[in-house]
């Protein structure tokens, strides 16, 4: 069983920025960040292969960026200029493909954007 724990929530004003870390227990790709805000589908923010190719939605392009760290087993998002459309809770995601989610999934963290 694979487990994702994220940590780096949290609240921030419009134009700040926030960066979410993700631990597994094991080595999995890819891995991707997802997002559900309230009474909306949950969607795919950003995924990051084993050798680092990247896929991202089109409304984060450009502000937000998906690392990883191999040798730690941790994937990163670092996302600057927030929006208030960006409040939702976030979630890790490993095992599935650049564009489709897979089995395992954290726990998710709330990320809220408002002044």
């Amino acid at each position: 069983q694979v487990q994702l724990v994220e940590s780096g929530g949290g609240l921030v004003q419009p134009g700040g920025s926030l960066k979410l870390s993700c631990a597994v227990s094991a080595r999995v790709s890819p891995m991707g960040w997802y997002r559900q805000a309230p009474g909306k589908q949950r969607e795919l923010v950003a995924t990051i292969s084993s050798f680092g190719g990247t896929n991202y939605a089109d409304s984060v392009k450009g502000r937000f960026t998906i690392s990883r760290d191999n040798a730690k087993n941790t994937v990163y998002l670092e996302m600057n200029t927030l929006k208030p459309e960006d409040t939702a809770v976030y979630y890790c995601n490993a095992g599935g493909t650049m564009w489709y989610a897979g089995m395992y999934w954290g726990q998710g963290t709330q990320v809220t954007v408002s002044s």
